[in-house]
């Protein structure tokens, strides 16, 4: 008969089970660790900007080794676009979770919009993601191709809404949406009128703004 080892038989099958648990938590500290480093730089960001982003800050930042950031990431240019990915990410899923099946429109763009800069209040380094990424050669690229996708799904509303050049008129909107968040991160509140000139750009009633 074989021996059973809380419902697993004895032998290798019963061995490798021992290792998951180990496994598993080497996994979660890791994912731990490149988190930790992520939000270090967030944080520094405010202070420092993109450029004062150095490897020995963002691990004495972090808490970490020189050897634990290099495991993660290759280089510090490959950190700043994880970063600058990272902050982009986490507010296009607010804004997915928000909008859910939202038909295009008008509608639809206001709400986007307004979970976009009530998210950009609430990051830290928001100033250095959103301006100086423009002007760092690591993620100018990234920018860009960041902004022709947002530009893209932003069309779908101006089309909607029956715009003769809906493509041209997301870009605009889009670039005003990104300095409007800029502008009320140096506030630090929200700024009606700010968001009410937006909502006028589209003739919309400003509250769906938070205008």
């Amino acid at each position: 008969m074989t021996r059973m080892t809380r419902g697993v038989p004895a032998g290798r099958d019963a061995r490798a089970g021992q290792f998951c648990g180990p496994t598993v938590n080497r996994q979660e500290a890791a994912a731990r660790t490149r988190e930790s480093l992520l939000d270090a730089g967030v944080r520094l960001a405010r202070t420092t900007g993109l450029a004062g982003l150095s490897v020995n800050r963002i691990v004495e930042e972090a808490g970490v080794s020189k050897g634990a950031f290099f495991h993660h990431f290759p280089d510090r240019a490959s950190y700043l676009l994880v970063l600058h990915r990272d902050f982009h990410d986490r507010i296009l899923a607010e804004a997915r979770a928000v909008l859910g099946d939202a038909q295009p429109g008008a509608d639809r763009l206001l709400r986007a919009t307004r979970t976009y800069l009530d998210a950009c209040l609430r990051e830290r380094g928001v100033r250095s993601l959103l301006l100086e990424a423009r002007a760092e050669p690591v993620t100018a690229a990234e920018v860009r191709a960041r902004n022709a996708q947002n530009s893209a799904t932003c069309e779908e509303d101006f089309t909607a809404m029956g715009w003769a050049h809906p493509y041209a008129a997301a870009q605009l909107w889009v670039g005003m949406a990104a300095e409007a968040a800029l502008l009320e991160f140096d506030a630090g509140k929200r700024v009606k009128a700010l968001r009410a000139a937006l909502a006028r750009y589209i003739d919309a009633d400003p509250k769906a703004i938070g205008g």
